[in-house]
């Protein structure tokens, strides 16, 4: 190899090694939040496998071509890179668990009412949700929900947090079994910029604080909004007996930095993390768990112990283009 050939193999093994250490792990800089990084990190499998394609591609060329050089180095940082992203995945885990527990928290974008009431009924039937988090439910589908269940014996209550005025209008539903006794808005806890998020808490004061989330989503002009209502998430996860559920249009790398000692967000744990299973995508359902978006989770404070933790594949058809979670807790 001449002299020239090898500085470039060099050259372009050591920039493109920074580029896929940046691909792999942004929040090594704390790039997680910017643009790009911000949009692709949460679709780790489809870069993965990207990045597989184009490795594979680069070898190609360094084969057939006698300039080989500056391919050869490229195929070397792209399969690093698809290696990488894989490892995270698996690391994060495809599993779950199924466990018995005393209270199963269930969250679902129901894609502004396209899945139904009886899909959300039926959800509720299902997985014995005590605790039911119904980002862009509206009160009307919500007491409908409630109607249904009854009529199975199954007692419900329901409250909406509707939009602030000048955000947009997709409001925010909870369930909440009646075994768990009354709870009310605390509006002194504020929301999520943009998208209504509510903290709620037992009247009686015995019982866990419950927060219905759903931050807006990293788009490019609302960016500020975004990492704002990841930041409310994280200000709402300061006590142990805090349950938060909700779309968060966050995966953990996103969340990366907001938690306290070994939480993920604020003092909250993840319950994916926790149950072995934060690498199963729910959004969107046209792509398989393992190559869609983590971006919906259960948060729950020190209080709370994950016994299992399940993304519901069953209801891809039911017209949101969310999957449902549930998560079964029990107290330490």
């Amino acid at each position: 190899m001449s002299t020239a050939r090898r500085t470039a193999f060099f050259v372009t093994l050591v920039l493109g090694s920074a580029l896929a250490v940046l691909a792999v792990w942004p929040q090594l800089v704390g790039a997680q939040r910017l643009q790009v990084f911000a949009q692709l990190i949460p679709f780790r499998g489809p870069v993965a496998l990207a990045f597989a394609v184009l490795a594979a591609v680069a070898a190609l060329v360094a084969v057939l071509r006698r300039r080989w050089a500056v391919s050869a180095a490229l195929a070397i940082v792209l399969a690093a890179a698809a290696v990488g992203n894989g490892a995270v995945l698996l690391s994060r885990g495809f599993g779950g668990s199924i466990a018995d527990g005393e209270v199963v928290v269930a969250a679902w974008n129901t894609y502004g009412g396209g899945a139904s009431p009886d899909g959300i009924a039926r959800l509720v039937r299902e997985t014995g949700a005590d605790v039911v988090v119904l980002p862009e439910t509206d009160a009307v589908a919500a007491a409908t929900v409630v109607d249904l269940l009854a009529g199975d014996g199954i007692g419900m209550t329901a409250t909406t947090r509707e939009a602030d005025p000048g955000d947009d209008p997709i409001p925010t539903s909870l369930l909440l079994s009646t075994s768990m006794g009354p709870y009310a808005l605390d509006a002194s806890a504020g929301s999520t910029p943009g998208v209504p998020s509510g903290v709620y808490r037992p009247v009686g004061g015995d019982g866990p604080t419950i927060v219905a989330a759903h931050p807006l989503p990293p788009l490019p002009l609302i960016m500020t909004e975004w990492t704002e209502g990841m930041d409310w998430v994280a200000a709402q996860c300061t006590g142990p007996d805090v349950i938060l559920a909700g779309d968060l249009n966050s995966t953990l790398d996103h969340l990366a930095g907001l938690g306290e000692g070994e939480a993920t967000v604020g003092g909250c744990r993840d319950a994916a993390a926790d149950a072995g299973a934060a690498a199963l995508g729910t959004w969107p359902v046209r792509l398989p768990t393992g190559l869609a978006a983590p971006i919906d989770h259960v948060l729950v404070g020190s209080a709370w112990e994950v016994r299992s933790f399940e993304v519901r594949t069953g209801f891809d058809d039911a017209g949101s283009d969310h999957r449902p979670i549930v998560a079964t807790l029990s107290r330490r």
